[in-house]
């Protein structure tokens, strides 16, 4: 006679198959280091919720979430190896990779389809029109994304790379020195700089903004990079990480508070009205374009990123182009159903 325990077991094993249950989690979770671009704000919060719902876990995965210091330098921890992968300027990748041949990077799902590159000024230095800021003093950290495309953006407005003067600050200095007048005007994410004005009591009427995409420049911004040998060793993990982030930018857009909640968790000291607002500016601008919602999200097209590389080459004398085939790989993102995603 069968053991009554024994029954009870293979029971509710046979109702756990029936009802389509998600498989048991590996005995063993794989340990990888994450490093964002920044310091963690609302665009950033995919992939806290990923984390906060066990989406990386039930892939098999045991995600740690650090914070960045601009995207040159986590492009280079994640080259080194202190991190397994990252999120990070997508032409700050592509310059490192052409000055540093045999410790490629690539980037394996596209998060920001449009940049949020930009320059910022207030109405009440006269800077009408990009041409204005020739001969300005210009403010941004040393390592930042925009002022390091500023030559593509010099030349799209018809202006010389050097017509300019930046001066060299920390982050949290960025936004208080524009608005007391120590500089003319700043590069730096739309989102982050243009928010952060608005949280210190600047109009927004007063705020001018040009926008690197709106100059006619191709670039992609921000994307999921990796080390070839992880794509070569662990392809499985790499396409089950992009399967959970995924699932964290579709409930993003669908619950943005919620998203900004695992912000909020994350850093008890920021504030949620300013994250949700920045999240959501940043859904509407640079996550669901035209090109996402057409194609789904995290891809490219294959035209609009050899165009960047010329470009880049360019404008930073690169030693060597590469092909758009070595920069990007679409082999490890979800089916194109699954990246589809909700519209607003």
């Amino acid at each position: 006679m069968r053991h009554p325990a024994l029954l009870l077991v293979a029971a509710a094993v046979c109702v756990a198959l029936v009802a389509g249950a998600a498989p048991a989690q590996p005995a063993r979770l794989q340990q990888w280091r994450f490093t964002l671009d920044f310091i963690i704000q609302g665009p950033q919060a995919p992939f806290l919720l990923a984390q906060d719902k066990g989406y990386y876990r039930r892939e098999g995965l045991e995600v740690t979430i650090d914070r960045g210091f601009g995207s040159a330098d986590a492009v280079t921890k994640i080259a080194s190896g202190a991190y397994t992968l990252g999120y990070a300027d997508i032409n700050s990748m592509i310059e490192f990779n052409a000055r540093n041949p045999g410790r490629e990077l690539v980037a394996i799902a596209v998060v920001l389809n449009v940049p949020p590159f930009s320059i910022l000024t207030l109405r009440r230095e006269g800077i009408a029109r990009p041409i204005d800021l020739y001969g300005k003093r210009l403010g941004a950290p040393a390592g930042d994304a925009p002022r390091r495309l500023w030559p593509l953006f010099a030349r799209a407005v018809g202006m010389h790379p050097d017509a300019v003067t930046w001066i060299t600050m920390d982050v949290p200095l960025r936004e208080p020195m524009l608005v007391r007048g120590e500089v003319n005007a700043i590069s730096g994410f739309y989102f982050t700089s243009f928010i952060n004005l608005k949280a210190a009591r600047v109009d927004p009427g007063d705020i001018v903004a040009f926008l690197y995409y709106d100059q006619g420049l191709p670039l992609y911004g921000n994307a999921i990079i990796a080390p070839p040998a992880l794509l070569e060793r662990e392809p499985a993990a790499v396409r089950g990480f992009l399967r959970a982030f995924t699932q964290a930018v579709r409930d993003s857009i669908q619950n943005p508070p919620e998203a900004v909640a695992a912000v909020k968790r994350r850093d008890p000291l920021v504030n949620e009205a300013v994250e949700l607002e920045r999240l959501q500016l940043a859904i509407r601008d640079n996550i669901l374009t035209a090109d996402v919602r057409s194609h789904g999200f995290g891809a490219i097209k294959a035209e609009r990123l050899a165009r960047s590389i010329d470009l880049l080459a360019d404008a930073f004398g690169l030693p060597a182009k590469p092909p758009w085939q070595r920069v990007f790989t679409d082999r490890f993102l979800p089916p194109r159903e699954a990246r589809m995603l909700p519209g607003r």
